[in-house]
């Protein structure tokens, strides 16, 4: 089993990224600099961060290495913080303050910074959770209130004020108190920032290098917060911010904190919903860093370090030091078992001669099924290893697990044709002679006939490159390996493990609409080209399982109207799936309205009336002449 964790071990040959960013940081005349790296869920980009840490920081405990201060910051983990943008700017000070060589200079200051960051939690939180409270300690002594507010407090009779504070209009005196002093806040941000550069100053520090990594873990809410936090420090002399996230995430985040909701010209790139998102990322982010999606070739090296790193143990060292200087020499070309060969041990050499057909026949499926992705191709592996152990425990015969592989690529990359195979060989003795016809159309390339007898998605360019594929599943008894997968046939893999959480939120936030327009502009904002093929594949095939679970809540079967009146990609295909499995008498007929709307921007909607079963209401709803 591998790992799920980011690493500054280097695997994926990213050095180059992690080195070009180092080099950007180290040239003093580009400071101060925020940096973007961005790139999909599990692309790679928490790994370089923590490459560039290491190379900043020389892997010292305290962050610091030839005057450059260096410190991590996990947006994810303040996640449930009352205020992010205190937690970032309290984790920064934090680091001036206890530093053991540092911190002794800037004492003065962190004690005031520390008070200023209380003072923008005081403003930027509710007044019933936090400003209430804190000010009734002053009845009681409490001594880190403000000293505005104390001014204000002290011009009150101590009983006079502790009535004010516990009766029912505490916020609205409270408010009006911050009221008179509305330049307060914009006063304390500017005095945060001079007395910011002042202790920079008096560090005595050449730089100091922020890395946040996880945002797109975050709600929006607190992603924004901690935007809001960096850019306090927008243009604070000897400063770098490198911040790790997946662009789409950031810019949802960007949209829902300023209402860009109007679905008006939402494809528009010079409507003002685009340019209100592409002002504040440009603004933020001087050096947007995107990194590619592995190649075929990489994905192969991939694979073959991370089996060597399984069955190499300490050895490992070896292999990863000759995978470096191979990749001085050669970016190109595969490093694969051959470069190894006089590293490894018989016993090892025996244990990897089992994995060379397994790597070679996965990476080309991988790399268009998993989209290169690093951390889906980590979590596939681990999910095929349980299953190939499950295969020696229950000692079936003549299983080849390079099949087990393909099917599994499949599983994930598009769950609604697994199912389909499942159910051709269910009929047919585990042997379907659909897939003696699709490899015999896809070797004769006669595409036009596969789109002709199939459903078009045979027909798409990643399964005719899944189906040419090695190894061929023609006249294979497909049962023992559909056995090993029976856990996953209601879910699979996309449903559970290697499901990107975006789309998991995505999918909740679909079911969850709270009306028709919110509805349409999601989907309009979030889904209609805004997909990969595979995050739609997902998306359906979980929106399908949902609805087939629970056919009676109409909720969701208002999603699949709404995605199929805006010509959704597959969505046809998805919903007449959904017809043939859920139980048609528990569909509402109330949604006969809903078609009827949709219909009338999607006429090809009406073909799926006569598929629902003839003795339900909503058939009968939807086909009155019938």
């Amino acid at each position: 089993m591998w790992a799920d964790n980011e690493t500054s071990e280097d695997l994926l040959g990213f050095k180059v990224h992690s080195d070009l960013l180092v080099d950007v940081i180290n040239d003093d005349t580009v400071l101060p600099v925020t940096i973007g790296v961005f790139g999909d869920w599990g692309s790679g980009k928490s790994s370089i961060l923590k490459m560039v840490e290491k190379a900043l920081s020389g892997g010292q405990e305290d962050g610091y290495k030839d005057g450059t201060l260096v410190l991590y910051f996990n947006g994810w983990v303040f996640e449930g913080y009352d205020d992010a943008k205190a937690a970032l700017l309290e984790s920064i000070i934090e680091k001036f303050d206890k530093h053991k060589t540092i911190g002794n200079k800037v004492k003065d200051k962190t004690v005031k910074l520390f008070k200023s960051v209380k003072w923008m939690r005081l403003i930027g939180l509710s007044f019933k959770k936090v400003i209430v409270p804190t000010a009734a300690a002053y009845l009681t002594g409490g001594s880190s209130l403000i000293p505005f507010l104390l001014n204000q407090f002290s011009q009150l009779n101590p009983q006079d004020l502790a009535d004010k504070l516990k009766g029912e209009g505490a916020e609205d005196f409270l408010k009006e108190i911050i009221k008179k002093n509305e330049d307060e806040e914009v006063t304390i941000v500017r005095e945060f920032r001079d007395d910011f550069k002042e202790m920079i100053n008096k560090s005595e520090i050449k730089k100091l290098v922020v890395i946040i990594d996880d945002l797109d873990r975050c709600t929006p809410d607190r992603l924004i917060e901690n935007l809001e936090a960096i850019k306090l420090f927008l243009n604070v002399e000897k400063t770098a911010f490198v911040i790790g996230a997946d662009p789409r995430i950031v810019r949802h985040a960007i949209e829902h904190r300023y209402k860009t909701d109007s679905i008006e010209n939402a494809d528009d790139p010079d409507s003002r919903n685009k340019r209100i998102v592409s002002d504040y990322l440009e603004k933020l982010i001087q050096v947007p860093y995107y990194l590619p999606k592995l190649a075929d070739n990489e994905v192969e090296t991939y694979l073959t370090l991370l089996f060597c790193k399984k069955v190499m143990g300490n050895d490992f060292a070896k292999v990863l030091d000759a995978f470096k200087k191979n990749r001085e020499d050669n970016r190109y070309d595969v490093f694969g078992l051959g470069d190894i060969r006089d590293l490894a041990n018989d016993e090892q050499k025996k244990q990897l001669a089992e994995s060379v057909s397994l790597i070679a026949s996965l990476s080309p499926i991988i790399t268009e099924g998993l989209k290169g992705n690093p951390r889906q191709i980590k979590r596939f592996l681990n999910t095929f290893t349980l299953r190939n152990r499950l295969v020696k425990v229950a000692k079936l015969p003549d299983f080849k697990i390079d099949i087990l592989a393909k099917l599994m690529v499949l599983e994930y990359a598009t769950t609604n044709l697994f199912k389909e195979i499942y159910n051709w060989q269910s009929l047919q003795k585990g042997e379907p002679k659909e897939i003696v016809v699709l490899e015999k159309f896809v070797s004769e390339n006669k595409i036009e006939d596969i789109k002709k007898q199939f459903s078009p998605e045979w027909a798409s360019g990643k399964i005719i490159k899944w189906l040419n594929t090695e190894p061929k599943l023609a006249n294979v008894d497909l049962r023992d390996y559909y056995w090993i997968s029976r856990d996953q046939l209601s879910s699979t893999i996309s449903g559970a493990s290697l499901i990107p959480r975006h789309i998991r939120s995505l999918t909740k936030k679909l079911i969850d609409h709270s009306s028709g327009s919110i509805l349409t502009n999601t989907i309009i904002k979030e889904v209609i080209g805004k997909l990969s093929d595979t995050e739609n594949e997902t998306l359906l095939s979980l929106l399908e399982k949902e609805l087939i679970k629970s056919p009676e809540n109409d909720s969701i079967h208002k999603v699949f109207i709404e995605l199929m009146a805006q010509n959704a990609t597959g969505v046809m295909e998805s919903y007449s799936r959904i017809i043939g499995k859920a139980d048609n008498s528990k569909i509402p007929f109330s949604l006969r309205s809903e078609f009827a709307l949709a219909e009338s921007r999607n006429r090809n909607i009406k073909s799926l009336y006569s598929q629902f079963d003839k003795t339900s209401k909503i058939y009968k709803a939807l086909n009155p002449t019938k």
